[in-house]
């Protein structure tokens, strides 16, 4: 099932998930310009677990931010293209209404939070491990989540593979996501963090989405109100 775009218009011009979707971009063709010195930025900017919850020291040569900084650079890297294309999908379908209703720089906020609580979810249960998390898709998850809650019923419309033949339909958006979030946790189910897909921070991320998404929303609205009767 792929979402192809919703029929959810917002108000004002998504400006924050624009930047985001430039700056994975740009981030990215940044990866390809260092040919194989590559690998070396994704072990330095990416998460490596051991680093960041049991102290482990890298390399000097990889030592370019902080165990903590990483956190947040590894959000902006991505290990191929098809890895690249997924998040942005995603990120441009769902994430121009979630900044739509938070407000911009609650947005960002609630971005980076997801994120970072996806990458512990990932992390803490094999803290030990050396392989590198990165991307987008714990706080994509976020956005998700969030999407959930505020549009479950505004329509998307999916391309579903049957065969040699591809069928377009318009589900809600609670039966779309809904599906996502099944499909991450069955295979999540005794996957590790030995390298491939992060299954962990997705489902992190896409409960976090749940939880601050609407608590985000709530506290934007309230602090609007007490600078507009100040």
């Amino acid at each position: 099932m792929i979402p192809l775009g919703d029929e959810n218009p917002t108000r004002s011009k998504p400006v924050v998930t624009i930047a985001l979707l430039i700056i994975c971009c740009l981030t990215y063709l940044w990866q390809l310009s260092l040919g194989q010195e590559g690998q070396r930025a994704i072990y330095a900017l990416g998460v490596i677990p051991a680093s960041l919850l049991e102290g482990r020291a890298l390399p000097v040569s990889l030592q370019w931010v902080s165990p903590e900084m990483t956190v947040i650079t590894s959000m902006f890297l991505h290990g191929g293209f098809l890895h690249l294309a997924g998040n942005m999908l995603y990120l441009w379908i769902f994430g121009d209404n979630i900044e739509d209703i938070l407000g911009k720089v609650a947005f960002v906020l609630f971005y980076l939070a997801c994120g970072i609580i996806a990458v512990f979810t990932q992390a803490i249960p094999e803290p030990d491990s050396t392989i590198p998390m990165i991307g987008a898709s714990g706080a994509i998850s976020g956005i998700l989540g969030a999407y959930v809650v505020f549009f479950p019923k505004h329509k998307v419309r999916v391309a579903i593979p049957f065969g040699f033949f591809i069928q377009i339909l318009r589900l809600p958006a609670y039966v779309v996501l809904l599906f996502w979030f099944i499909f991450q946790f069955i295979s999540s189910i005794g996957a590790g963090t030995g390298g491939g897909v992060a299954f962990r921070a997705h489902i992190g991320g896409f409960i976090a989405g749940l939880v601050l998404g609407p608590v985000v929303a709530v506290l934007t609205k309230r602090l609007r109100k007490t600078t507009e009767s100040n």
